[in-house]
């Protein structure tokens, strides 16, 4: 870990194995996200915990505890908090598979869906991120306005906003990438 306390990449594997070692079966799946999946594919130095869109069921929990304790991190250093924010597109099918333990399985979100979670918050890392994940996305998107699309397909209960486009596109050129709006 970081001086600060954040964990990087390697933090992360680190500790996730130590919680697949913890463990009895059967096995779990964790699905990163957020700046965690960032860090695992060093896009970003570290981050301040580990954030998944699945809920931990108490054997989980008590496993990250275990793991908390020995390292002296917060209980929720591994957290299902984001499972509120997934995309109503999410597959899983769709996911990485980052590393399988006989216990515990850990994918990552598609980086597509990611952006878009990142999108949908917009804060000042969000928008970061987003700047570094867009060279990773292989022109996913053609358009700005295609990307507005599949945001609003991934989160449907989202007020539409005529400006959401030109957003993406300067946010994106801020970082020195062009998208076309049309």
């Amino acid at each position: 870990m970081t001086p600060d306390g954040l964990l990087t990449g390697d933090d992360i594997r680190r500790l996730l194995t130590e919680v697949a070692e913890e463990l009895a079966p059967p096995q779990r799946t964790l699905i990163i996200v957020g700046g965690s999946l960032l860090a695992w594919h060093g896009l970003r130095d570290a981050t301040e915990d580990v954030d998944t869109i699945r809920q931990l069921d108490g054997g989980l929990e008590a496993a990250v505890a275990v793991v908390a304790t020995r390292h002296d991190l917060a209980t929720t250093w591994l957290n299902g908090s984001a499972a509120a924010f997934a995309p109503h597109t999410f597959d899983l099918q769709r996911c990485e598979t980052l590393v399988e333990y006989p216990t515990l399985r850990i994918l990552g979100l598609p980086l597509v869906d990611l952006f878009l979670m990142k999108l949908r918050r917009a804060d000042v890392a969000d928008l970061n991120d987003m700047r570094t994940l867009w060279p990773q996305l292989s022109g996913a998107f053609c358009t700005a306005r295609r990307l507005i699309e599949a945001f609003y397909e991934a989160f449907p209960d989202e007020q539409e906003d005529e400006y959401l486009a030109e957003f993406v596109v300067a946010e994106l050129a801020r970082g020195g990438f062009t998208l076309a709006l049309d």
